[in-house]
């Protein structure tokens, strides 16, 4: 009942995954919370008013001039009721109508006239959500700090598969529940300097060639924003990603294995916690063509040489960080994260299964096995920006373990 009391307000629109409003409805009850739904005119094509209406107890909305309303303003009753608008699914026409201020229905209008919390769950074809117009409304809507919730991707009902399908219900259901679950998180971490590495490095092999990897940066980037909740000084030192940076969050580009570890070790000393999430490449090319290399022969051999160890040459200074890695693997997680606890002298690793599609790179959701030297705790598949919150809370509470037993403050 992480929800009680709260009451939610439900905007719900015309795509495809309105016929998951029902089911979303009940798991917010089952929390706890006090849910009433807004439809506009598209989404009535996909979702029966009487539906959720059972489901929700309490009548569905849509008229904009409501002459059942107090003075017909069912908006400005709506918006001053409401302690979260939640809008799911979110079309693309959604997202710009939000974006652009256009208060020409119910769910528009309520937008504007409300102070309450906003979460957003895309939900589109791919292509939509990949197209420049889409992701400018997006970038408009993050900065005014709307909370969005997905989208996951998979298949599509189209026959598509990509980014942009809604998260599931229950994913849904428990973000918002953990958002509000533990309001004293908010200072686990005040004024603590954390300093974290996401996101791939690139390492050249001549002036349009690189080796990387998947790394997305979006593991890294929803920690950096759930430290800056906790009340930590939070530095980023980023890869090359498409991510925006989170607010209040300092960022610092890099491409190379090199510059991050020459960012990392100029910032380091200031740092209380340090939280190495990024994928690192352990070698690069021993020599850098300034030309591009030319397709000659059948083979092309190169000399890999390896790249300095970030994560070990931080855990070794004195005094040392709290230092946080993370283990990206694809077998024997656990044994081979225990492996580079050890060996590296981490205080805690994060270990995650990268084989699973579900919870692997480039993934919304992901799994962590957190380890350190006297315990664990596994924390099981969930939405990165949640993962990131319940992370941050286990770092919190080892960190205090650490230095309450070495009487440091």
């Amino acid at each position: 009942m992480q929800l009680k009391n709260k009451k939610i307000l439900l905007g719900v629109t015309g795509g495809i995954a309105a016929y998951k409003a029902p089911d979303l409805v009940r798991k917010l009850v089952a929390q706890g919370a006090s849910v009433r739904v807004v439809l506009t005119d598209s989404a009535l094509e996909f979702v029966s008013p009487l539906a959720l209406q059972a489901v929700s107890g309490n009548p569905v909305h849509h008229a904009l001039l409501d002459p059942s309303a107090e003075a017909a303003m069912g908006h400005i009753e709506l918006a001053k009721w409401a302690d979260i608008l939640l809008i799911a699914p979110a079309t693309a026409n959604c997202l710009a109508r939000l974006a652009h201020g256009l208060a020409d229905d119910l769910l528009s209008t309520l937008y504007l006239a409300t102070t309450a919390d906003v979460f957003v769950a895309p939900a589109m074809n791919q292509q939509m959500w990949a197209a420049p117009a889409t992701q400018a409304n997006l970038h408009v809507l993050k900065q005014r700090h709307i909370q969005f919730l997905g989208p996951a991707a998979g298949e599509q009902a189209c026959g598509d598969v990509g980014a942009g399908r809604m998260v599931e219900p229950i994913d849904i259901a428990t973000a918002i529940a953990n958002a509000y679950s533990h309001p004293q998180d908010q200072q686990l971490l005040l004024n603590k300097r954390v300093l974290i590495t996401a996101g791939p490095t690139r390492e050249a092999l001549d002036p349009v060639r690189y080796l990387s990897n998947h790394s997305s940066g979006k593991m890294g980037y929803a920690i950096a924003a759930a430290a800056v909740k906790a009340g930590a000084k939070v530095t980023l030192v980023s890869g090359p990603t498409n991510l925006e940076t989170p607010p209040d969050v300092h960022r610092l580009t890099c491409s190379s294995a090199a510059d991050m570890h020459a960012l990392v070790m100029s910032h380091v000393a200031d740092c209380d916690i340090f939280v190495a999430t990024a994928a690192v490449a352990d070698y690069r090319a021993e020599h850098e063509s300034s030309e591009k290399i030319k397709k000659t022969d059948d083979k092309l051999t190169l000399t890999l040489v390896k790249n300095p160890d970030i994560l070990k040459d931080v855990a070794a200074l004195e005094p040392a960080p709290f230092t946080v890695g993370f283990a990206a693997e694809t077998q024997n997680v656990e044994a081979y994260a225990t492996k580079k606890l050890q060996s590296k002298k981490l205080d805690m690793i994060a270990a995650n299964d990268v084989s699973d599609a579900d919870i692997g790179f480039n993934s919304d959701n992901n799994a962590l096995l957190l380890l350190w030297s006297d315990g664990r705790e596994s924390l099981p598949r969930a939405p990165k920006f949640e993962l990131a919150n319940q992370l941050i809370g286990a770092v919190a509470r080892q960190y205090d373990k650490k230095h309450n037993a070495h009487g440091t403050d």
